[in-house]
Formats: C-alpha cells, sequence, structure tokens
C-alpha cells in the first residue's frame, strides 16, 4: 500500500468513499523514505497501513476476517529486471511464496474477490505487436517475468479449485509523481537534473509503453467493481515511446543536456512493449487519456517540488 501503484489506488478509492486498509513490509529495494511519506500522507487521509509481510498467512487472514474485506488487491512483489540477476531468491520469497500466501489466505474468505498485478514482461520474445491477451507468454526474457506469468497460472489453479474469483492486471511501464525512484524515466530526470551520466541501453533503440499511473489507477479500479471471476486484462497506454524521444523530453524540460552513456541491449530487457487494450476497453471501459508529455510534466513537477 506505500508503494508506488497502491499508494495512489488507496487515495482515489478512499476519496470515492470505500473502506481502505492496506498492508507493506517497507523493504529496502528502493530508498525507505519515499515509502514512509506515502505512509503519512494515506494515514492523514484516515486509512490505515499494517507493517507486515504477505508471507504472514494468519495475519493476512485475521485482518481479511476482522474488517470483512469484500475485495484484495495485491499489488507487492519484488520488481525489476536487474535485481533480479543478482538476487534471485528475493523473486522466490516475494512473487511466488508471497503469492501463494495471499491466495490462501483469499480462498478461505467466501465471496472475497482477488485483484492481481501482473505484467507487460510475461509477454517476454513474444514477436507480435501489439501484446494481446491472447498470445502466448511461454518464453520469459527475465525471471520476474517468470513469477508473474506463474502468478497467473497459480491464481487460474485456485479459481479452477476453489471457486476465488481472480482478476490479473498486466500493466505497461507505469510512470508518474511519487514513482519507484528505480524506474528509467525517474533515474533519467534524477541524473540530468544533478548533471550525471545516464546509462541509456541498446543504444537507446528501445519502445515502451509508458503508462500515467492516473489511467492505471482508474483501469485498476474498473477491476475491482467488475470482480471477474477469472480474467487477465492489459492496462496500456496503446501508444510506445521511444527512450531517445523520452530523454530528449526530460532534456527540455529540466533546460539541461544529458550526458549519456550508449550500452549494449542489457540481458532480460525487451525491445518494444505495446499493450493491446481491446479487450480493456469493451469490458472495463478503460480508455487511457494521458499522454506522455502531460505525465512526465506533472512528475517533473513533482520531482522539483521534491527533490
Amino acid at each position: 500500500m506505500a508503494g508506488f501503484i497502491g499508494f495512489h489506488l488507496a487515495r482515489y478509492l478512499n476519496a470515492r468513499g470505500d473502506f481502505v486498509i492496506g498492508l507493506d513490509n517497507f523493504n529496502t529495494y528502493y530508498d525507505v523514505t519515499l515509502k514512509k511519506k506515502r505512509a503519512q500522507l494515506l494515514q492523514e487521509e484516515g486509512m490505515e497501513l499494517l507493517t507486515a509481510d504477505i508471507r504472514d498467512r494468519d495475519l493476512l487472514q485475521l485482518a481479511l476476517l476482522r474488517h470483512s474485506i469484500t475485495h484484495v488487491v495485491h499489488l507487492a512483489a519484488q520488481a525489476g529486471v536487474r535485481h533480479s540477476l543478482y538476487e534471485p531468491d528475493d523473486y522466490v520469497a516475494s512473487n511466488l511464496h508471497g503469492f501463494v500466501s495471499v491466495l490462501e489466505a483469499c480462498r478461505k474468505v467466501p465471496s472475497l474477490k482477488l485483484i492481481y498485478a501482473s505484467s507487460s514482461s510475461v509477454y517476454g520474445l513474444n514477436r507480435k505487436i501489439p501484446f494481446s491477451v491472447e498470445d502466448k507468454t511461454d518464453s520469459p526474457t527475465n525471471l520476474y517475468g517468470a513469477t508473474k506469468k506463474a502468478n497467473e497460472a497459480i491464481a487460474h489453479a485456485y479459481h479452477h479449485l476453489y471457486g476465488l474469483f481472480v482478476t490479473g492486471l498486466r500493466y505497461f511501464t507505469v510512470y508518474g509523481p511519487w514513482g519507484r525512484p528505480d524506474m528509467a524515466y525517474f533515474r533519467f530526470t534524477e541524473a540530468i537534473a544533478k548533471g550525471e551520466t545516464i546509462q541509456v541501453f541498446n543504444h537507446g533503440k528501445m519502445r515502451r509503453d509508458f503508462t500515467y499511473i492516473d489511467d492505471i489507477v482508474r483501469g485498476t479500479a474498473a477491476a475491482i467493481d467488475l470482480g471477474a471471476p477469472c480474467e487477465i486484462f492489459n492496462l496500456g497506454n496503446h501508444r510506445p515511446i521511444e527512450l531517445l524521444y523520452l530523454i530528449e523530453w526530460i532534456e527540455k524540460a529540466l533546460g539541461k543536456k544529458a550526458r549519456k552513456e550508449f550500452l549494449p541491449l542489457q540481458p532480460g530487457e525487451t525491445l518494444e512493449t505495446c499493450a493491446d487494450i481491446e479487450v480493456s476497453r469493451k469490458i472495463l471501459n478503460f480508455f487511457p487519456s494521458v499522454p506522455l508529455e502531460e505525465g512526465m510534466s506533472h512528475f517533473i513537477n513533482w520531482y522539483t517540488q521534491n527533490s
């Protein structure tokens, strides 16, 4: 809940009148100070936040029953491609053990609906653009994507075995204020602002389907309200952006030139992501409306005020 997407989603749900309670273990994958600032704001707005690990199954089930929870939005995960090359056990612990722990807690609460975060990373070596939920996802390029693919398969098994309502959301490169410092748009902005060198992989010849946080929140809320028995949706902007264009735009916004170090393609990365959102449009009424330039303006305004 103190994570990037969870923070924004909690504020949105709380503002519309939903009862919201969250959980976070405040791990140190990135600066805990940012997570604590998010948590403080949520608490000031009247929401309760438990400090605990999702692998604590007894605590999860107790919280679900004590508060008569109807929906669980599971966004906790160990993210990042580069980190997975050096700390694979973090992904097994959080994304596999943690995911099963959440499912086990949820299945014991009748009629509860689970909405969980998957990722565009499940598409891996898929060559067809845009990526459709009907495409095969059998060739992940990194451990993070493999664990998210596993999450989808495990969720389906729990639906089949126990009738648990499960909805997976394949998020595409989510960005915006209060975002994750390890993501490229954040790292580029910070480095350019400080006059530091940025690393540009594959010489900038990559395209990403950057999706603004407000659009992601609206799509996620729609999935919550739908409460489907067993579905998977793409939530992306459907407008891939060249990495070098992103860098050029940040340069103009900050009024500073980037010092670039061009490097080969990073192991585990893909050249392009693009979401086919036709199913999401039809079922979730998902129509992302924030272009990159507008979304990055919001982010940079937030960054300059908080750096």
